[in-house]
């Protein structure tokens, strides 16, 4: 195996023999496979394009096979065998279109020589594993053009993932999907190094359109997030803890476990939830409980009902947990050993019952801690609150916003960001979104004039949120350009989400990036120089120097 996909690689240069994240060399191989075959479907998809065939389903099937493979999704090998399968049917499908129009149109057959991907067939789980070790990551050996590659692959990864989100709701944009299949297909294609950038850069806008669809999405359905106090205690009865992205599978939970008796509780990025006002009227929404994705063998034991994971942020149980009887997954989530639910079919919606009975067998929640914490600063909250911001920076109340947005994760290196929350001067705001907010959304940070000095906007998706409040405010003091506002960008990376959002974040025309803990192995030297030149993207330093650097803009 080689994954180099996330923050925590091993030595900062790739995981070989096991992924630190604990990803066994099999899944890895087979999650290679899959986006191998996904390469296929969208060499023909761009062909089938070209003649004037639509999407058929490809393309959702294609974001949700990329989704599947981020870090700490999907651990099930026989899941990834069964993808496998239905992208080469897939594949064969949209084949079969283009040659029928190929034919129609120009008759004869089509006798362009294909690549591999479109043809190569193999039934097998062994001679997938076979198969996989040639077609991995190392399966391109330049470095620069390996690193060019993978960086559009992880963004397209991220970029799915809020697809996958947006279309669960009923938002698609064929504009998206097209991407997917012309960014793919260009990773088979021997490319200039300044095609291949611009394909990475145009990553960028099209991480913007798809957050955007997201927003949307999330707020015509359940309304725009609220500034919201969410309780972090427990109550006395059984209950059901939900984490991972999907609004919608917490529309259907909720909905299902009213009356039962059974409470439901967020847990890392479903925290959010609570600031959209289609649930408030819900008694049984208790609140959040835990806090970020790495602490979760500890907190889903001492949770002690069922646990539903629905995207990704599951990470293996330990040998002292005995929650796997009640870890449920649905949608691309996927453990071995836990019971699956199935997706809703069409209109109508997840059958959660399994989860409920199970939850009515189990003891309330031991408290974690108690308290209170505050969120729903998304735009249109903070655009409502726009004339005292504004008021509070020209009066120098508000001297420099901070975003701290993106992800957290396990590695003692990663108090570098509680610590600069606490060295900020009093006269700075931190704008969050992501689990990075676990490093310091339970610090007594105090306000600046009644604005907290922490304005969490939501999920990492809604980073988006983030983008339109500096917009909006270069837009008020009249600025020509979003570098010269008074924010500075600490942004924490740890999956393929969070370079999504770096891609866009370059689209919109922000530099001087600082970001960490460190950066990405699989920017090559000469790729990592292009994004230093062209954008300014940086290391962390110490907290002290990082700070005052911030503070004096730079």
């Amino acid at each position: 195996m080689f994954c180099f996909q996330c923050q925590e690689c091993a030595a900062n240069k790739g995981c070989t023999v096991r992924g630190v994240c604990g990803k066994p060399e099999v899944t890895s191989n087979l999650q290679d496979l899959l986006i191998y075959t996904l390469k296929g479907i969208a060499l023909w998809a761009e062909k089938a394009r070209e003649v004037g065939i639509d999407d058929d389903g490809e393309g959702l099937f294609v974001s949700q096979g990329l989704f599947t493979t981020i870090t700490n999704a999907n651990w099930d090998d026989e899941r990834f065998v069964a993808l496998i399968d239905e992208a080469q049917q897939c594949r064969d499908a949209i084949r079969d279109r283009f040659l029928a129009a190929y034919r129609k149109k120009n008759g004869g057959d089509f006798s362009e020589s294909l690549h591999d991907a479109a043809t190569w067939s193999a039934r097998k789980e062994a001679a997938y594993q076979e198969k996989a070790r040639s077609v991995g990551v190392l399966a391109t050996e330049n470095e620069d053009v390996r690193s060019l590659r993978e960086l559009l692959i992880i963004g397209l990864k991220g970029i799915a993932a809020y697809a996958d989100h947006a279309a669960v709701l009923g938002y698609e944009d064929k504009a998206l999907y097209d991407f997917f299949m012309k960014a793919l297909a260009s990773t088979t294609k021997d490319l200039s190094v300044d095609e291949m950038t611009g394909l990475v850069l145009k990553a960028g806008e099209i991480a913007v359109q798809t957050m955007a669809l997201l927003d949307r999405a999330n707020t015509e359905t359940y309304g725009n997030p609220e500034i919201t106090k969410v309780n972090i205690g427990v109550g006395t009865r059984p209950a059901i803890l939900i984490s991972g992205h999907d609004l919608r599978d917490m529309e259907d939970l909720l909905k299902q476990t009213e009356g039962t008796g059974v409470d439901v509780y967020t847990h890392g990025e479903m925290l959010p939830a609570h600031y959209y006002p289609a649930f408030k009227k819900f008694d049984h929404f208790v609140g959040n409980y835990g806090g970020s994705w790495w602490k979760q063998n500890d907190e889903f034991e001492a949770f002690n009902g069922p646990i539903l994971m629905t995207t990704n942020c599951l990470v293996p149980l330990k040998s002292h947990n005995t929650y796997k009887d009640r870890l449920y997954t649905t949608g691309m989530a996927g453990y071995p050993g836990s019971v699956h639910i199935a997706d809703r079919p069409e209109g109508g919606v997840k059958d959660f019952s399994a989860i409920i009975a199970k939850a009515k067998t189990c003891q309330a929640p031991t408290e974690l801690e108690t308290g209170t914490i505050v969120g729903g600063f998304a735009h249109n909250q903070v655009l409502a609150l726009a004339d005292k911001v504004v008021e509070a920076v020209k009066s120098g109340a508000i001297k420099r916003f901070v975003v701290m947005a993106g992800c957290d994760g396990r590695h003692k290196s990663r108090v570098y960001y509680t610590e600069v929350a606490q060295a900020l001067p009093m006269d700075t705001v931190i704008l969050t979104a992501g689990c990075a907010k676990y490093r310091y959304n339970k610090l007594d940070l105090g306000d600046i004039g009644g604005i907290p000095r922490v304005l969490d906007a939501g999920q990492c998706n809604d980073s988006y949120s983030l983008a339109v409040i500096a917009l909006k405010l270069k837009e008020v003091f009249g600025l020509s350009d979003i570098n010269e506002l008074p924010i500075s960008y600490d942004i924490a990376w740890y999956e393929q989400k969070a370079v999504a959002v770096l891609l866009a974040l370059l689209h919109l025309g922000v530099k001087d990036i600082r970001l960490g803990p460190t950066l990405p192995a699989f920017l090559s030297p000469n790729v990592a120089k292009v994004l230093v030149d062209n954008f300014g993207i940086k290391g962390i330093d110490t907290v002290e120097a990082d700070v005052t650097a911030m503070i004096a803009g730079k």
